[in-house]
């Protein structure tokens, strides 16, 4: 008979999610991650598999907590539409810009480290970015049915724009810009939106 576990697996994923976030997943190394979560090698393969699986199992759970926190930011009726994207995108810069750690995000980084050789990586940061940019898109074209955003413009392209500016300004905060930096750029791409 197995014996049931004695640690608590959210804690454990959150820990490890930490370590590999905060040094890349090829600098996380299994005597690390049994430090940082005070569980044996033994256990961390029991519970978790190997560390690649351990690692898609974190970054799986982080793209799948950012998507659900967009939609959450995001979704609601036409009216008022606008006023959730506006204040999406200035939200994310001050988020960025208050990460003094500039740890940046785990998607980015993630996507960024492993993308091109793990296909497992890739096909979940691409998901992850698609949904991202479809959220982002529907808003768009909901502040467009509200009379907010000018229905001229094609709502799929101004939000893969705004996807590339939230993008970028996580970047860019990583690589140290200041806050209000980093604000202007968020103001002046939702200034730029094609208003009515």
């Amino acid at each position: 008979m197995a014996r049931p576990r004695s640690f608590d697996q959210d804690e454990v994923l959150r820990v490890t999610r930490d370590l590999f976030w905060s040094t890349g997943y090829a600098a996380a190394r299994v005597d690390d991650i049994a430090a940082a979560t005070g569980l044996g090698k033994g256990s961390l393969y029991g519970a978790f598999g190997d560390k690649h699986q351990l690692f898609l199992r974190v970054f799986d759970d982080y793209c799948v907590g950012v998507t659900e926190a967009v939609r959450r930011a995001l979704d609601g009726p036409d009216a008022g539409a606008y006023e959730r994207l506006r204040a999406h995108v200035l939200a994310m810069a001050d988020v960025t810009g208050a990460d003094a750690r500039l740890r940046g995000c785990l998607l980015a980084k993630g996507a960024a480290e492993l993308s091109g050789q793990d296909p497992a990586v890739a096909a979940r940061a691409r998901k992850t970015l698609d949904d991202l940019d479809e959220l982002i898109t529907s808003c768009v074209a909901a502040a467009q049915r509200a009379g907010d955003i000018s229905p001229d413009q094609d709502a799929a392209r101004l939000g893969g724009l705004l996807l590339a500016v939230l993008r970028g300004i996580e970047a860019l905060g990583k690589g140290g810009r200041s806050p209000a930096k980093l604000r202007a750029i968020a103001e002046t791409a939702l200034a730029v939106l094609p208003r009515p």
